[in-house]
């Protein structure tokens, strides 16, 4: 009987032998090769052919079981021949026939189990005008069955196709019977035994090859996706081969070509190192990575011969050198910190007061975690304003150790090009990073204290405004994204702290001082230099002069005498320099046997070995020899980028006869200074009357006003009263007091406006000898900036007005008559 005969007219109950398969199903329609060697499969075969009638081939029920458990359905399987299996164990050759339902057991010859079972019939409908009308009452539909064996072949097709099994293409597209196409699926490998143990229980023959479609059709999905991914990795892998080789073949071609040239080709190999090693294992940032991998890839297609090579070089050795995960640790001891400072400086209390402030907002901003405001740290930059030798750039360096962080210096004196501080255009032949990143690249840190030195000695030409470029670098709300023209990546410098330093407050364009606050050094008093000076300037010196600390002592009265006489300035320069010229002196002298060891230098030392002082006090000089002892000169108070200073006003009438008039201002002064000084000469005019002077005749009489040090530029507002008590002096006849400065602006009405730079001045007026300032009413507050000990020493009159400066200026009238107005020579 023919397998079609069997599966739509056999309906006979059947006894058969049970064939059981473990984790195997045979659907009907395969033909399938079974080993002998296990018992009951054996027993099985012996069974039906004990029991096949002569000239019939013996037939089995072939049972999947499942885990220990018989399938309800079976397969009528026909035994087409017992043998030998290719390597040699006993098989036979089983054709699956049909379905077969199981029954209950009974009883057969030979050791197998027999059951007894039913042929499951397997219609499909007939694809007649008459089926359209059964379709519509629950029967499948003929158009719908015939896309469906379309689609089956055309999957099964293409899977044949892409196995390369051309033979069995045609057997499938031949096969039209729905049943036989539907069993045809046990033989796809992909298959599990669930899902054939499906395909077997299904009785429907449509649904049954309706699942084995899906089934198919998810397969090939899923086979597409993996050959698309296995294509992109083979891909992946062909262009990392076909990259090796052509690097290879390109450093072939350049050794060739180096041999040609007469190179030496190994160290032209160890020359062109691996950057692109060198760059995957540098701890860059992601955005810093992608362009230096970018230019390692125009390194490795450029020529040796071009330029292009070395200039890519020398920018990726630039980029590798820089710290970009290097950052040190904070050290937020604010009384540690505060030690710091008062070791390393004395006095500058204020000063001292604000960085201790700076340094506890910031340990406490880390310590609750907002180091970070908006993605950027926040941070006050510090300007350090003050004359020459106060300490300004130590403070730095104690700021840095204060922190725990590295100090670098950066000088901005004289800088005039703006690619200084951001660097230049790689295109441009010696192109370099600008000083910023040069800096922290000196640091090795991300986090350094960066001393901007000298910011108010910045120029601007053609070339840019060095000052305009700053104004980044100093914004903490934009230094986080700084770049640099030549680096042209961003640079994080939100965590650096910048300290400026400048002598001159005027000179620091507006922009660049409105982001930084303002820390002003005034100077130091005569008890706060003679501390310097003996606790830091002498054992310096002493070490540098080859002697030990013991055998040279320089007495707290030489000190004072030399800060007070030797040198007049705001800071301690020029006192080291001195005490510089005094140890080397007695050095000399031991060397020479002139001076035994230890040796204590004492005030009256100083003369012998530095000579005669060379700033004697005005105070302190014969009365016939001061400058004040002529009518017509006034001690006045400026400040200059050395600090404050004391400045004379001298004042003089010229004769009659030589027909002279008008004003005459000499001694290089600013346009300020000459207005203060017509605004004197107005008031005088116009209120000679009250303060009994005779100004009638100065229409007649040329008036001359000079300031001396000609060589020296001055300017500004301050000196008006000393102008008009200078011109009160000259028309009345009487002398100013040799112990009396003052300064001051003046208005046409005489009043005295408030100036700046107080402190300084008061300084200055102190370290000349002077005992008595006059300063403005309104500016009596700056009074409490300056040192007790200078108070105290000077008696600090604040004035409203022109006559209370002349009231206390002027020497009284020699038996109360006016003395001889002195004639200019």
């Amino acid at each position: 009987m023919t397998a079609e005969s069997a599966r739509s007219t056999e309906s006979t109950p059947l006894t058969l032998p049970v064939l059981p398969l473990d984790d195997e199903v045979v659907l009907p329609g395969m033909v399938v090769p079974l080993d002998l060697s296990d018992a009951e499969v054996r027993a099985a075969v012996e069974a039906a052919q004990a029991a096949a009638p002569s000239g019939s081939k013996p037939r089995v029920l072939l049972v999947p079981r499942i885990d220990g458990t018989y399938a309800g359905i079976g397969t009528l399987g026909r035994i087409e021949q017992v043998g030998r299996l290719s390597d040699g164990d006993p098989g036979a050759l089983i054709r699956g026939l049909g379905r077969v339902r199981i029954g209950s057991g009974t009883t057969g010859p030979g050791a197998a189990l027999w059951v007894e079972g039913t042929a499951v019939e397997e219609k499909v409908q007939d694809p007649s005008p008459s089926s359209q009308l059964r379709s519509s009452r629950g029967g499948p539909n003929p158009g719908a069955v015939t896309e469906l064996v379309t689609e089956y072949k055309a999957l099964a097709t293409s899977w044949l196709r892409k196995r390369g099994a051309w033979q069995v293409v045609d057997r499938v597209a031949g096969i039209d019977d729905v049943p036989t196409l539907a069993d045809n699926a046990g033989y796809l490998p992909f298959l599990t035994g669930e899902q054939k143990l499906q395909l077997l229980e299904t009785t429907d023959p449509v649904a049954r090859l309706k699942y084995a479609t899906e089934v198919l059709r998810s397969h090939l999905a899923e086979q597409d996706v993996a050959e698309s991914i296995a294509k992109d990795v083979q891909e992946g892998v062909d262009k990392q081969q076909r990259e090796f080789l052509l690097r290879r073949q390109l450093d072939a071609v350049r050794k060739e070509l180096r041999e040609l040239n007469g190179e030496n080709s190994k160290d032209s190999g160890e020359e062109s190192d691996d950057y692109r090693a060198r760059v995957e294992a540098a701890d860059l940032p992601e955005k810093v990575r992608e362009a230096a991998l970018k230019e390692v890839d125009k390194l490795e297609r450029a020529s040796d011969q071009s330029p292009e090579g070395s200039w890519i070089r020398t920018w990726l050795d630039t980029v590798l050198e820089l710290p970009w995960s290097e950052r040190t640790e904070d050290a937020y001891d604010i009384a540690g910190a505060r030690q710091v400072l008062d070791a390393d400086h004395a006095g500058l209390e204020d000063v001292k007061e604000r960085i201790t402030e700076y340094l506890a907002v910031r340990k406490r901003r880390a310590e609750r975690g907002l180091g970070l405001v908006g993605g950027r740290r926040g941070g006050a930059v510090l300007a350090l304003v003050g004359p020459p030798g106060v300490g300004k750039t130590s403070l730095g360096e104690s700021v840095a150790r204060a922190m725990g962080r590295k100090f670098v210096r950066v000088a901005l004196g004289g800088v005039r090009d703006e690619a200084e501080i951001r660097g230049h255009r790689r295109t441009y032949v010696g192109a370099l990073p600008g000083r910023i990143v040069r800096a922290v690249k000196e640091a090795g840190s991300m986090n350094p204290v960066v001393l901007l030195d000298e910011i108010d000695k910045v120029g601007s030409d053609y070339r840019g405004d060095p000052a305009a470029a700053l104004l980044e670098v100093l914004d903490p709300a934009q230094n986080h994204t700084f770049r640099d023209h030549y680096l042209e990546v961003e640079l994080d410098l939100s965590d650096v702290v910048f300290l400026a330093t400048a002598n001159v407050l005027e000179a620091i364009p507006e922009p660049l001082l409105d982001r930084m606050e303002l820390v002003r050094l005034d100077g130091y008093t005569e008890d706060e230099k003679v501390v310097i000076a003996r606790d830091h300037l002498v054992p310096r010196q002493l070490e540098r002069a080859g002697l030990e600390p013991g055998e040279v002592t320089v007495a707290d009265a030489a000190l004072r005498r030399l800060a007070g006489e030797y040198t007049r300035e705001a800071g301690v320069r020029n006192l080291e320099r001195s005490v510089a010229r005094l140890l080397r002196k007695v050095a000399a002298r031991h060397e020479l046997g002139e001076q035994e060891l230890p040796f204590t230098v004492g005030v009256d030392e100083l003369r012998p070995l530095l000579g005669r002082p060379h700033h004697t006090p005005e105070s302190a000089q014969d009365p016939t020899e001061r400058r004040t002892a002529v009518p017509g000169v006034v001690t006045g108070l400026a400040v200059t980028g050395a600090g404050g200073d004391v400045l004379y006003v001298e004042a003089s009438l010229a004769d009659p006869e030589t027909g002279a008039s008008g004003l005459q201002l000499t001694g290089q002064l600013g346009d300020v200074m000459k207005e203060s000084a017509h605004i004197a000469l107005s008031f005088l005019r116009s209120h000679g009357a009250e303060l009994e002077l005779p100004v009638g005749d100065l229409k007649e009489r040329g008036v001359h006003l000079h300031v001396p040090a000609g060589a020296v530029p001055k300017d500004g507002p301050s000196a008006g009263i000393t102008m008009t008590t200078a011109l009160a002096s000259l028309l009345s006849g009487r002398q100013v007091r040799p112990d009396v400065a003052m300064t001051g602006e003046v208005s046409l009405t005489g009043r005295v406006l408030p100036i700046g730079g107080v402190k300084q001045k008061l300084l200055a007026a102190h370290r000349a000898g002077i005992t008595t300032v006059i300063i403005p009413k309104r500016n009596e507050p700056d009074l409490d900036d300056v040192p007790a000990e200078v108070l105290d020493a000077l008696a600090v009159h604040p004035v409203a007005d022109v006559r209370q400066v002349l009231e206390l200026a002027l020497t009284p009238a020699a038996n109360g008559r006016r003395p001889e107005v002195p004639v200019a020579a």
